[in-house]
C-alpha cells in the first residue's frame, strides 16, 4: 500500500538537501511523521494546508517501512499511518507538485 506525505516547499527542500528528516514542525512536536492514505490525503490537505501553494506530495510504500510504521486512530477514529523513525529519500517512491486551483488542492494520479 502506498501512503503519502505533504510537505511545504521549504520543508521539502530541507529534506531533499539532507536526505533525511524527522518531518515538519507538527511531526517533531508529536514525535512521529504523519502520513495519509490515498483516501485521506485530500482531507489532510484541506484541513492542514488550506489555501497553501507550493506543496509537495511524496509517495512511500508502507510495506517497506517496517515496524516503525504504526497505524493509529485519529480523534475521529480513522486509522492513520505514523512513522516512528526518520524518513530518508530512499524511502520515497516519487515526489510531485500538489497544485492549488484557488479553491482546493489538485492531486496527481496516486499510485
Amino acid at each position: 500500500m502506498v501512503i503519502y506525505k505533504i510537505f511545504r516547499a521549504g520543508e521539502h527542500a530541507d529534506f531533499a538537501s539532507a536526505g533525511r528528516t524527522l518531518g515538519a514542525p507538527i511531526d517533531l512536536s508529536d514525535g512521529y511523521i504523519h502520513f495519509s492514505t490515498a483516501e485521506q490525503a485530500a482531507e489532510t490537505a484541506a484541513k492542514h494546508f488550506a489555501g497553501e501553494t507550493g506543496l509537495k506530495l511524496l509517495a512511500l510504500e508502507a510495506d517497506t517501512l517496517g515496524e516503525a510504521l504504526v497505524w493509529e486512530p485519529s480523534r475521529g477514529g480513522a486509522l492513520f499511518p505514523h512513522l516512528y523513525r526518520e524518513m530518508t529519500t530512499d524511502d520515497v517512491l516519487w515526489t510531485r507538485d500538489l497544485l492549488f486551483d484557488g479553491t482546493r488542492h489538485i492531486f496527481p494520479e496516486m499510485s
